[in-house]
């Protein structure tokens, strides 16, 4: 099998934050003293231009603004990156361009900025709407700011809106989960992602836990929640994704369809394919913001016949890691991937899944319904074990 070039997606990673939050273990850096901007912008276009050749020709469909916190930058910087952007790749005509934000004053006076620049879809980082789960959480704004944040952000033109929603927070119960879906449902944007916060290495809450709901709770708080969306009208499309009127996130979709993507910024990941070397690279940029910014002054980077001075490293993926890096993404989605883009995003022959798809088809866990490989409602609910099928290997 032979491999096809997919659609082509950009992420820009801004690695600042006001505060870092305990729970988050993403490549986030609290802002102590004035922000580089300037300088950080410049880097940017320089590694999208040494990045130019892996686009091979295609234009972007969508571009993720993430973080850190993405609208600690000014509009007009944000403009620049968007022009650059265009200029050094090319934007298809309906490109998804979307912006990770959080709802403090600060950032909602720019909501207009960030329209007027390019950005047609904004996520809001609201997280809980109740204060002491904000507290507890770490956040920087409270109810109040949240609701203003989805007013502002419709005054500014954002016909497009996402709200991340997190459950299963420091005590809380059925009732608060379900008062703060019920409030996020009750502001009608178009997305909505609502997902249970784990607790991962590296953070202030793996050295110094917070009590969290039992199992029976976190249950039950799911369960409620799936109700509850539905009822509003907000179609679940992938673990933690919702969408009303099908205004689901492109951007996401491209991932979880094992679509190809370049990521710019420190420590960004990108991933291409290569037909004409039948390969796909992945590739990561310098993580620390202070070796991102010097790296201009580096000697060019050669990854895997890649040159780019920014980079961190990279590898290609090789055939036998291939089933399982496509099915950790296709699966997340309700509707799973058509069978096609596993020959033409992997180089492999359909029959590679086997015989493994074949033994957890009987199990009831994963299923082909109408040429697309998804998991079943009860494979849904056991992932991690189909998945695990695959790590084996």
């Amino acid at each position: 099998m032979s491999l096809i070039l997919p659609p082509l997606s950009l992420y820009i990673h801004i690695p600042w934050c006001i505060r870092k939050c305990p729970y988050c273990d993403f490549n986030s850096h609290q802002a102590k003293d004035d922000i580089p901007e300037a300088d950080y912008v410049a880097a940017l276009r320089e590694d999208l231009l040494f990045d130019k050749t892996l686009a091979q020709g295609r234009k972007l469909t969508s571009i993720f603004f993430g973080g850190g916190t993405p609208s600690i930058f000014s509009a007009k910087a944000i403009a620049t990156i968007l022009q650059d952007a265009e200029a050094i790749i090319g934007f298809e005509p309906d490109i998804e361009i979307t912006l990770e934000a959080n709802p403090g004053t600060f950032e909602q006076e720019k909501f207009s900025g960030f329209r007027a620049a390019g950005v047609n879809r904004l996520s809001i980082g609201i997280q809980s709407f109740n204060d002491v789960q904000l507290k507890a959480l770490g956040r920087v704004h409270d109810r109040n700011e949240a609701l203003r944040a989805a007013d502002v952000a419709r005054k500014a033109g954002f016909d497009n809106i996402n709200l991340d929603l997190m459950h299963g927070l420091p005590q809380q119960t059925l009732a608060d989960a379900q008062a703060d879906l019920a409030q996020a449902i009750a502001l009608s944007p178009e997305h909505l992602s609502w997902y249970q916060l784990t607790i991962e290495q590296n953070t202030h809450f793996y050295s110094a836990p917070p009590i969290l709901p039992e199992e029976d709770i976190l249950v039950d708080i799911q369960d409620a929640g799936f109700e509850q969306l539905a009822h509003a009208g907000y179609r679940q499309y992938e673990i933690s994704a919702y969408a009303k009127n099908n205004q689901r996130a492109r951007h996401n979709i491209n991932y979880w369809e094992f679509g190809d993507y370049l990521g710019i910024g420190a420590g960004a990941h990108g991933k291409i394919t290569l037909p004409e070397q039948q390969e796909i690279l992945r590739l990561w940029k310098t993580r620390l913001p202070k070796h991102y910014l010097e790296s201009s002054q580096k000697i060019t980077a050669h990854v895997h016949g890649h040159q780019n001075a920014y980079a961190g490293g990279g590898e290609l993926l090789s055939p036998n890691a291939l089933p399982l890096e496509f099915l950790m993404n296709a699966l997340r989605l309700n509707e799973g991937a058509p069978e096609n883009y596993f020959s033409q995003r992997t180089g492999l022959a359909l029959s590679a899944l086997e015989p493994h798809w074949q033994e957890l088809t009987q199990k009831g866990l994963v299923e082909n319904i109408n040429h697309r490989l998804r998991t079943t409602d009860l494979g849904r609910r056991f992932l991690n074990r189909v998945l695990e099928t695959y790590t084996a290997e």
